[in-house]
């Protein structure tokens, strides 16, 4: 994602630049690419000067949006993770005092991760060159 917005909102990159640049498998790409453009943050454009770009402004995009999207929802322990309604993993569960920890953890992570946004990720990386 931060080489699609280095790249510029105005042109798209190709999946075999992005596979050069970050070292990373074409066909692992286009996995990672699927899931980013079914949430709606990439478009794929055809065409011989086609490739992917950001379908949002990248201050309109925080790290959690792609974490989220690429990883699920990220949680320390399991037993973090239960929806209402769905059976406890762990017999402890109601009166486990740790999970109060697990669960403050994960809210802190996910705030954290949706603190950052691209832009501020793109502003670092334009400073470090």
């Amino acid at each position: 994602m931060l080489n699609i917005a280095m790249n510029g909102s105005d042109s798209a990159i190709s999946i075999k630049d992005i596979s050069k640049k970050e070292g990373i498998s074409v066909a692992y790409l286009e996995q990672l690419m699927n899931k980013l453009m079914h949430k709606g943050l990439v478009d794929s454009i055809r065409g011989p000067k086609g490739g992917y770009r950001l379908s949002r402004e990248t201050d309109a995009i925080t790290v959690g949006d792609i974490v989220k999207t690429l990883e699920g929802d990220l949680y320390p322990v399991h037993c973090t993770a239960i929806q209402k309604g769905s059976q406890n993993v762990c017999k402890k569960s109601k009166g486990c005092v740790p999970k109060l920890v697990w669960m403050k953890l994960a809210k802190t992570i996910g705030d954290c991760l949706d603190s950052i946004t691209l832009e501020e990720l793109c502003a670092e990386t334009r400073r470090s060159l």
